[in-house]
């Protein structure tokens, strides 16, 4: 992997082996979508990593600094993710954090992953995983370092046709893919599993949420699931992503998935989504 990077503001691609990012996970990213040195969502991506940084009691960053890191990383490409990743920085052997943390500021920025027409107009094929998230409300809908649940469970599948596997808690209720938000249309009502347990609450999530108060954030189960009229799927970086097909489960793109790639192009992001 290649790309721009900036540490703490500097150009470099190296932190300390005592960073706790890298020690504990102690930290928070945020993955963003540019467009022509613009980030259609960046407001709700900077809102997500300042809640995320209250709960988990590090210092604030500043947007400002950090926008004009992202652009500079992202310069002269047309079509650009930047993930910047906020740890607790440099500290001594054991849990307990640094009554004063000097953060580490990590911005990188990438080409954009390529991005079908195919997929946003006939829709993606979706398998069920086997592993399963872990309940911790402490951590919940935050974008934070740990991530080796979903690294297992998207190690499960190699099979190019399948395009995102979708993960469940222990107990059995549908959570959301290895790295999107899940969608329903069910009974008529446009619906996404509640995430206040575990899962990521994501920032194209957020906008489909605010886009349309009408939705219900609810429990799901598989069966519920398998009786949606549409199903689709939210990323800040590849947008509303229909779902043709859960194991043996067929869907069809419908209208309300239709009406959000539409919003979706109207915030500025590529008529690939179409």
């Amino acid at each position: 992997m290649s790309g721009r990077v900036l540490v703490n503001g500097a150009p470099e691609a190296t932190v300390s082996v005592f960073d706790r990012g890298l020690s504990y996970g102690d930290g928070l990213f945020e993955t963003i979508r540019f467009v022509r040195g613009a980030a259609p969502l960046w407001t709700r991506h900077m809102a997500r990593l300042h809640a995320g940084c209250g709960r988990l009691r590090l210092p604030l960053p500043v947007p400002a600094q950090l926008l004009d890191e992202a652009i500079a990383v992202v310069a002269g490409i047309d079509q650009a993710v930047v993930r910047i990743t906020l740890t607790r920085g440099v500290g001594e052997r054991g849990y307990a954090p640094p009554r004063d943390a000097n953060t580490t500021r990590i911005v990188a920025g990438f080409d954009a992953p390529p991005m079908t027409g195919e997929a946003y107009a006939l829709g993606m094929r979706l398998r069920w995983c086997e592993t399963t998230l872990s309940a911790q409300p402490l951590l919940a809908g935050m974008k934070h370092l740990n991530r080796l649940e979903q690294v297992l469970a998207r190690a499960e599948w190699t099979d190019p046709a399948i395009g995102e596997g979708l993960v469940c808690d222990g107990e059995g209720q549908v959570i959301s893919g290895t790295m999107t938000n899940l969608f329903a249309v069910i009974d008529g009502a446009l619906m996404t599993p509640s995430l206040d347990r575990c899962g990521v609450a994501g920032v194209a999530r957020a906008e489909v949420l605010g886009h349309r108060p009408d939705a219900r954030v609810a429990a799901l189960r598989r069966e519920d699931l398998a009786r949606a009229s549409e199903v689709f799927l939210s990323s800040s970086v590849r947008g509303i992503l229909p779902v043709q097909a859960v194991g043996d489960t067929l869907y069809v793109p419908g209208p309300v998935t239709r009406a959000l790639q539409h919003h979706w192009r109207g915030l500025g992001f590529p008529m690939e989504q179409a």
